[in-house]
């Protein structure tokens, strides 16, 4: 469920308005705009897939961290703008660290028991007993 607001950030935002979203970074000062956009979308995506099917599903969380600390830092900024501004991106800005956090948690814990990764560690084990 957490991964609804990466798809739909990569899916309905970002690609269908690649060239606005990269003229917003760019006026953000972002260098090469176009490519980094490019990345943040490869990976909300394979982030997103990735803890969907639980596959790998900590690497996913991590592009998905490392996709948050960076967005966070330059779109949320609450420091940055005018205090009318404020509190909307410290709102904006406390919500990403909350999904921060949700990521580290599935960096640590790892995807849970129905996930892809848990069956591959399940047959792994299976092909083990069956040679000893």
């Amino acid at each position: 469920m957490i991964t609804g607001i990466f798809l739909a950030s990569a899916v309905m935002n970002k690609i269908p308005n690649f060239s606005i979203v990269a003229e917003g970074m760019a006026e953000k000062g972002i260098p090469q705009p176009k490519i980094l956009l490019a990345g943040a979308i490869a990976f909300l995506i394979l982030g997103s897939v990735s803890l969907i099917l639980g596959f790998k599903a900590r690497w996913g969380a991590l592009l998905l961290l490392i996709f948050l600390a960076a967005a966070t830092y330059y779109f949320h900024a609450f420091w940055r703008v005018a205090p009318e501004a404020r509190g909307i991106e410290l709102t904006n800005f406390l919500k990403n660290v909350a999904l921060m956090g949700t990521m580290l948690f599935f960096i640590a814990n790892g995807p849970g028991p129905w996930s892809l990764d848990a069956r591959q560690s399940t047959v792994g084990e299976a092909a083990e007993e069956d040679q000893t």
